[in-house]
C-alpha cells in the first residue's frame, strides 16, 4: 500500500497543490487533502482533523503563503486539528509546513505545530524529504498526560485533559487565554459526559504562566487514565493551561499556545 500524505491547502492555489501532488506521486506515494476553511464558529477543523486521524495518513504538509499562516484564526484552527490527530495518533506523524510564499520560523508556531519542518514549496529537495519521513516508523511515547479537543454540532468546542497512562490526578484544572469557559464536567476519557457529579468545583482561578494570563476552571474529582476532565469553551482560545489541580509552589501545570 502507498503512504498517503495529506495535505492542507490554506489558499484556493491549485497550481500549487497541483505541483504538489506531482511531486508526491513521482516519489511513489499517495496524496489526499483538503482546501482549509478558516471559520472556527462552524468547527472547520472537524473534518480535516478527522481525515489526519485516519490510520493511512502517514504525513501531513501545510501548504500555503506564509501570510496566512500567521493569521490568528487560522493558527488556532490548524492547533486544533492537531491535538485532535495528537490525541488519536500520538505525537509522532511527520509534520510540514511548506511556504509558498514569505518565511516561517518554527520557533514561532502553535505548540501543537511546533515539531513541524519548515520547507520552501519550490524545494528540489522536498520530494526526498517528504518521502524520508512517511517511510520512517513512528515510535508514539508516553506522555504524563492525555489532552483532546471535541467538536460538537450545537455544543461547540470542548476540551478534554487527563492523566497518561497508569497515572492519577487528585483534582484538574483547564485554563485558557483568548475565549472564555462557559461549562465543566467529568466523565469517561472520549468525550464529554451527560450527566456527572464534580466535586468542589472551582470557577474564575487566575493564573499567570509564560507572560499570559489565564482563567481556569478546576474540580477535586479523582482522574486516572480512563477518566477526564472537561471545559466548554466559548470564543477562539490562544493558549491553554491544565494539570492536576494543586495549591502552592509546587503545582504542576502544562502550557501551550494556540
Amino acid at each position: 500500500m502507498k503512504k498517503k500524505i495529506v495535505i492542507t491547502a490554506l489558499t484556493q492555489d491549485e497550481g500549487a497543490v497541483m505541483q504538489l501532488m506531482k511531486t508526491v506521486r513521482t516519489y511513489g506515494m499517495e496524496p489526499g487533502g483538503h482546501f482549509w476553511q478558516d471559520d472556527l464558529n462552524n468547527l472547520s477543523w472537524l473534518g480535516p482533523s478527522l481525515e489526519l486521524a485516519a490510520p493511512d495518513c502517514a504525513l501531513w504538509a501545510i501548504l500555503g503563503p506564509a501570510e496566512i499562516l500567521a493569521k490568528p484564526s487560522v493558527r488556532t484552527g490548524l492547533s486544533l486539528a492537531a491535538l485532535r490527530l495528537q490525541a488519536a495518533r500520538g505525537h509522532g506523524l511527520p509534520l510540514f509546513v511548506l511556504p509558498t510564499t514569505g518565511e516561517v520560523d518554527p520557533a514561532g508556531l502553535p505548540t501543537p505545530l511546533m515539531a513541524a519542518e519548515v520547507i520552501p514549496a519550490g524545494s528540489p529537495t522536498l520530494g526526498s524529504k517528504l518521502t524520508a519521513r512517511a517511510n520512517m516508523p513512528v515510535r508514539p511515547a508516553e506522555a504524563e498526560y492525555r489532552l483532546d479537543v471535541h467538536g460538537l454540532p450545537g455544543l461547540g468546542l470542548w476540551i478534554e485533559a487527563g492523566p497518561g497512562k497508569g497515572r492519577t490526578w487528585s483534582g484538574a484544572m483547564l485554563g485558557i487565554t483568548g475565549a472564555e469557559i462557559a461549562a465543566h464536567g467529568v466523565g469517561p476519557a472520549g468525550g464529554p459526559p451527560e450527566r456527572c457529579v464534580l466535586e468542589y468545583p472551582m470557577q474564575g482561578l487566575k493564573l499567570a504562566q509564560n507572560e499570559r494570563e489565564y482563567t481556569a476552571w478546576g474540580v477535586r474529582n479523582v482522574l486516572d487514565e480512563r477518566s477526564s476532565y472537561y471545559i466548554s469553551v466559548k470564543g477562539d482560545p490562544a493558549g491553554l493551561v491544565f494539570g492536576p489541580l494543586s495549591e502552592g509552589d509546587e503545582a504542576v501545570v502544562h502550557t501551550l499556545s494556540m
